[in-house]
């Protein structure tokens, strides 16, 4: 089969001819109809993630067809039409994530392949009203701002919510699901070009962080938020307590920008305010993601669609942060 290989760190990726995995009994053989690209993938090809081997396929997320099962039990499954849920090991308490959690694409290898092999429980239907890439985009992304929200943010319809570089992969899910859930939303991002594209998908308005005033502006237009969810962490983090109203939750699950500075901790304690991390997500709450995406018919927003072959170009162009949505590679 054809994939798409990281043989070291100081090397491209290369489209090449690899051995079609081999299955175990519990597993499944999945034909990839398409597979969508993570910020995690990126960092994996520039050295700067933990964990690192090679040679690796690459690839979170995926999309496609059940070909082979590795023993009678999981037969019934060829021929469904699946998408794969990434995270493995997450363990049997719902608030973190165990010492054995991993997620596909490394340390095992992933989704940007022809084929790839994973554990029959990580299968779930494609949902219907989705074409293959945009199903292909919604499992790692999709499910960590999902449990971010609802789990850990708590969000209900009527509050009011900010999401911080809206344009990502998952700050632009962030914004669906919580348009879906019937709050109202205000983003940041770097581009206006972006942030119009947010009102398109429902958000009330948005300021653009490269603002010095930036906070302010959105505290004029929104008063405060209930939530806010931040992948970015840095120097910008420091305003974002007192953009919240009292009791506010703020969700954490990226650090793009740099770490957490000083912080003002008697406005956190006397404001009833929290700080929450959070990655990824159970099988519980990707189960319910799914449930919620079908229930409000949410399509995930697809930015540019390249061949499995120019995997390289489409890594290149998560580099400059331009997409808005999700890049997907199609076999």
């Amino acid at each position: 089969m054809k994939a798409i290989v990281l043989e070291a760190a100081d090397k491209p990726v290369v489209y090449k001819e690899v051995a079609k995995p081999s299955l175990k009994p519990g597993e499944v053989l999945v034909k990839i109809k398409a597979a969508a690209l993570n910020r995690r993938d990126y960092w994996i090809t520039v050295g700067k993630y933990a964990g690192i081997k090679y040679p690796i396929i690459l690839g979170s997320d995926g999309a496609g067809i059940v070909t082979e099962a590795g023993s009678e039990a999981e037969k019934h499954l060829i021929g469904t039409e699946v998408i794969i849920n990434p995270g493995y090991g997450w363990g049997g308490n719902e608030n973190y994530q165990s010492d054995d959690f991993k997620i596909l694409g490394l340390p095992d290898d992933g989704t940007f392949a022809e084929y790839v092999k994973v554990h029959a429980t990580h299968v779930h239907p494609k949902p219907v009203h989705l074409s293959w890439e945009q199903a292909a985009a919604l499992p790692l992304a999709g499910l960590t701002t999902y449990r971010a929200l609802f789990i850990k943010g708590k969000v209900v319809k009527g509050d009011k919510v900010l999401v911080t570089g809206v344009g990502s992969g998952t700050g632009t899910f962030a914004l669906q699901w919580a348009v879906a859930a019937g709050c109202q939303v205000f983003v940041t991002s770097g581009s206006g070009e972006k942030i119009n594209r947010a009102k398109q998908l429902g958000a009330a308005a948005g300021v653009n962080y490269k603002s010095q005033d930036w906070a302010e502006q959105l505290q004029h237009l929104a008063g405060g938020f209930d939530v806010i969810i931040d992948s970015a962490l840095g120097e910008g983090f420091a305003k974002l307590p007192d953009l919240c109203n009292p009791g506010g939750r703020i969700v954490v699950f990226g650090g793009t920008a740099g770490n957490i500075p000083p912080l003002n901790g008697r406005k956190i304690f006397w404001r009833q305010l929290q700080i929450i991390g959070t990655m990824m997500g159970s099988p519980g709450d990707f189960k319910a993601m799914l449930d919620f995406l079908n229930k409000h018919q949410v399509i995930p927003v697809v930015d540019e669609i390249f061949p499995l072959a120019d995997a390289g170009k489409a890594i290149r162009k998560m580099a400059d942060s331009s997409q808005f949505g999700k890049i997907v590679l199609t076999t």
